[in-house]
């Protein structure tokens, strides 16, 4: 028996998969910087959600709209590659958790900044 759910196995699957389509077959020069940082599937593994971070901000949007433009693409990709019943249906995010880690992460640098003795002579 395997260790946890194949929805869970297939997702880390398609996540590879998808990262390395991205990487090698789409060769759109206005993609930036992209990392396939996770895949949600459904219980039914027909419906994907594929979570991407771009390292350029402003560039952010177009290079989101240029993949969701290329989803049948890659899904076509997907199928030659893959040996499952049903290739999901693919919607892509942007991964918001990596910015919210570095606002916590800002967050708690100033609460330590502002705990620390305004005079650090004092301290031997």
């Amino acid at each position: 028996m395997h260790p946890y759910k194949r929805s869970t196995r297939v997702g880390d699957l398609i996540r590879e998969e998808i990262a390395d389509i991205i990487m090698h077959k789409l060769r759109d020069p206005r993609i930036g910087f992209v990392t396939v940082t996770g895949a949600e599937i459904s219980e039914d593994l027909r419906h994907a959600t594929i979570y991407l971070s771009v390292l350029d901000e402003e560039r952010r949007k177009d290079t989101l709209g240029i993949i969701r433009a290329s989803a049948s693409f890659i899904r076509g990709e997907l199928g030659k590659r893959l040996r499952i019943k049903y290739i999901p249906f693919l919607t892509f995010r942007i991964d918001e958790s990596i910015e919210y880690g570095m606002k916590i992460d800002r967050l708690l640098d100033e609460i330590k900044a502002e705990e620390r003795p305004e005079d650090d002579e004092d301290i031997i």
